[in-house]
């Protein structure tokens, strides 16, 4: 398996069940320590719609008896027992390999769901997206079958975020998108959560959203589901809904959430509370599946992963609120200050009389100075005079074309999409290897908002490990285009220049020296453009800041690109 970074997959917290240990505070899988509430109801009743237990019930088999300090495969050290359920149990470790924190799941060999424990987790690691969390060892050993998974602990579960409140506009349109593209990918590749609850979801420090426990929480809870992609679909819309409202909805409390009041419906997110953005409102009415119903709006409801995030895709982005500032209070004296104490007391001053300063140009120089710029007034005007008497002799007899100046009413031509005909990716010497994921890089251009191409992981620090100045993509127009921007959309905060090759280039130049800068800028959403539209075949988007990876070290992602022209 490959090794990865920091955190865990609490299973028995995103089940819907109560723990057996479940009594007071315990450590939960983001690191954070969370307090049981005991008015918290199981959300089987709804959280499980759709889904069924595979193979029935299934007899109580006993978790393993292990203790604080025992090690597995001699690597991974037992610190705490986070779930025991249903004969598997949940622990905080550590790898003494890497000196890092794991979550680990351990069941006995013989436990009935042992073998789709172990075929969900190692399909689960195969994936490989760092949307998710990852599963880094599926082992078999000593009548035990342990799964290791990530353990994130400065990462927030959505259930402690909607505890507060809310999510402001922006923070909701964020976790559709990132979820939806997330499990759309997953999808792609045959896998299921089917148990994408609010503590299946976790925020990052840097605001990325993280989806813990693909397939393997299904697994070791036993369940199916006969149309996967529609219950992870409304399962989204339930987490956009609560995002929205801070209620769940479904007429069962759960997740400390409140249910919807008995025999009223499903109710759009945009009557439930005030404020609500309309846009948000209805993509989670289409998500849902409204007991079998269509969607509430004209719409049509969305069955998949991919048509929520594509419908997400095609609605007005949501911008961030503006930053508000605290006024400062008002400076105010105090007593002390505002008293004569030890201070020297005015005295009267006597002013002196000024005497008056002579008149503008009425000394000797100004006269001299008057009669310097007559002489010259005088001259320009009989050169003005000659020129335009000699322009006037010149025309004469010849027709005159009708001069036509621009008026107020008159719009600039809107930019128009250019198409990309062809594109490599850009890591030139010194420090360049010429090899910076090229398969992937037609996924930074093909209109799919969930597919990216990816720099590769730099360590430390990062521009790119100051190992190299950056990397790119090159952009093969086909032909000589007039480009007057080009619009750049990343998966993290990035820093970016757009270059160009010279008017004429027959092949894209091999060096950074022989592309153009143009203009630079750094965000998620970068519009790149120009002083003046630039005429070029050859488009270079060259990275030169990248943002903080999964793994604690650095890498970029390039999902969209477009250039306008």
């Amino acid at each position: 398996m490959a090794e990865r970074s920091t955190t865990a997959v609490d299973v028995a917290d995103n089940s819907g069940d109560d723990p057996l240990t479940a009594k007071a505070d315990k450590a939960t899988t983001d690191g954070v320590a969370e307090t049981q509430k005991a008015a918290t109801t199981p959300a089987d009743a709804t959280d499980d719609k759709g889904v069924a237990p595979k193979g029935g019930d299934q007899p109580s088999i006993k978790a393993p008896e292990l203790h604080s300090g025992h090690k597995l495969a001699r690597r991974y050290r037992l610190e705490e027992c986070v779930t025991r359920l249903d004969g598997f149990s949940s622990w905080r470790a550590v790898d003494e390999k890497l000196r890092r924190a794991v979550g680990v799941h351990l069941l006995p060999a013989d436990h009935p769901r042992a073998r789709s424990v172990l075929a969900a987790a190692r399909s689960s690691a195969l994936l490989g997206d760092p949307r998710f969390v990852q599963v880094l060892d599926a082992v078999e050993e000593n009548d035990l079958v342990y799964v290791v998974h990530e353990w994130l602990p400065d990462s927030t579960e959505l259930t402690a975020l909607l505890a507060t409140g809310p999510l402001e506009a922006h923070d909701a349109y964020q976790l559709v998108s990132q979820v939806s593209q997330a499990m759309a990918a997953a999808h792609r590749e045959g896998l299921a959560h089917l148990r994408l609850t609010p503590s299946a979801v976790l925020r990052s420090s840097t605001g990325q959203y993280r989806i813990r426990g693909l397939a393997v929480n299904a697994a070791l809870r036993g369940i199916t589901a006969d149309r996967p992609q529609r219950t992870d679909t409304e399962a989204i819309g339930a987490l956009l809904y609560a995002a929205l409202t801070q209620r769940w909805p479904y007429e069962t409390d759960a997740y400390g959430l409140t249910g919807l009041p008995k025999g009223l419906g499903l109710v759009p997110p945009d009557q439930v509370r005030a404020g609500v953005h309309r846009g948000l409102s209805e993509i989670a009415m289409r998500a849902l599946a409204n007991d079998g119903a269509t969607a509430s709006r004209q719409d049509r409801p969305c069955t998949t992963p991919d048509e929520l995030a594509k419908a997400v895709a095609a609605m007005p982005r949501v911008k961030p609120p503006e930053p508000t500032f605290p006024t400062p209070p008002e400076y105010q004296r105090t007593t002390y200050q505002q008293g004569t104490y030890g201070r020297p007391q005015p005295r009267p001053v006597v002013t002196q009389p000024l005497p008056a300063p002579p008149a503008p140009l009425e000394s000797r120089t100004g006269k001299a100075l008057k009669w310097a710029v007559g002489a010259l007034l005088i001259a320009a005007l009989g050169l003005g005079s000659w020129q335009i008497a000699d322009r006037l002799l010149g025309q004469k007899g010849t027709s005159q074309e009708p001069i036509t100046t621009p008026t107020a009413d008159e719009k600039p031509k809107p930019l128009q999409p250019i198409a990309i005909a062809g594109a490599h990716d850009f890591d030139p010497p010194p420090g360049g290897n010429s090899k910076e994921n090229p398969d992937d890089v037609p996924k930074a251009y093909d209109g799919n908002p969930s597919t990216y191409w990816p720099t590769m992981d730099y360590i430390g620090y990062s521009k790119f490990g100051n190992m190299k100045d950056g990397v790119g993509i090159v952009l093969d127009l086909g032909s000589e285009q007039e480009v007057g921007s080009v619009d750049v959309s990343f998966l993290g905060h990035t820093s970016v220049e757009l270059r160009t090759a010279a008017a004429g280039a027959s092949s894209a130049p091999s060096s950074l020296d022989g592309f153009t800068a143009q203009t630079s800028g750094s965000g998620t959403e970068v519009a790149l453009k120009p002083p003046k539209p630039v005429t070029t075949r050859y488009v270079l988007v060259w990275l030169t800041d990248l943002p903080a990876s999964e793994t604690g070290n650095y890498r970029g992602k390039v999902s969209e690109i477009k250039v306008m022209g």
